[in-house]
């Protein structure tokens, strides 16, 4: 009876079952893979803790879907579309946690096809490259740093068009206006431009010639933003 409870009820006698013990030790290393990547991630970086915790755990998950699956196309197919449609369903991440979920998921599989030693070490070799890549803060070059976004409020009788034009080429290499809106009931114009500011350029002198120049009304200058969803 013991032995029926871990066999499914469409199994034949040519069927390959997964044994009990090859099982956890599955599941066994899958977890400790994940704390492994969740480790390597959160080195020296920005991150949430439901997507961490989840991250611990997608391995394991994997895992088991790969080894139920067990040489089942009609199955693998199935599981393949209810991955695509998790994508759909969730809120857009960054290129860095997309990544992140990726090589969890490989993990999972590799996992699953019962590779245990591989996937420990494409754990242990691409977690810590990451966590290198964090550490050398990889791609945040000192350019990036002049990339802003600038947003300006102005009054609705001000003819924006030209007014900023001639003080933004003085301190920005290039600039763009990218959105125009209403605010205040319509009574203020909220302009916003993406700009690469020059080396030499000073911020706050470029903030107190804005105020001049829209009656002193909010002005606020960040890192550029970047599009919901962007790679």
């Amino acid at each position: 009876m013991p032995e029926n409870l871990f066999r499914g009820l469409f199994d034949t006698d040519m069927t390959q079952v997964i044994g009990v013990s090859e099982f956890l030790l599955c599941i066994g290393s899958a977890l400790l893979i994940g704390l492994i990547l969740a480790a390597c991630y959160t080195y020296r970086a920005r991150y949430t803790r439901s997507f961490v915790a989840t991250m611990a755990l997608l391995p394991a998950i994997v895992c088991v879907v790969i080894m139920m699956v067990n040489g089942n196309v009609g199955t693998g197919v199935a599981v393949a579309s209810a991955f695509s449609l998790v994508r759909f369903r969730s809120v857009p991440g960054s290129a860095k946690e997309i990544g992140a979920i990726f090589l969890a998921m490989g993990t999972g599989l590799i996992l699953g096809m019962g590779y245990i030693g591989y996937a420990f070490l494409i754990a242990i070799l691409l977690g810590g490259i990451s966590a290198l890549y964090n550490y050398m803060d990889f791609g945040a070059g000192k350019r990036f740093a002049l990339y802003k976004t600038l947003h300006i409020t102005i009054p609705e009788d001000l003819d924006y068009p030209g007014v900023f034009e001639a003080l933004l080429k003085d301190y920005a290499s290039n600039y763009q206006l990218t959105q125009v809106k209403t605010t205040n009931m319509g009574s203020l114009f909220r302009l916003t431009y993406n700009l690469t500011l020059r080396k030499d350029a000073n911020e706050k002198e470029l903030i107190d010639k804005l105020r001049c120049r829209n009656g002193n009304l909010e002005i606020t200058i960040s890192n550029q933003e970047s599009a919901i969803g962007e790679l």
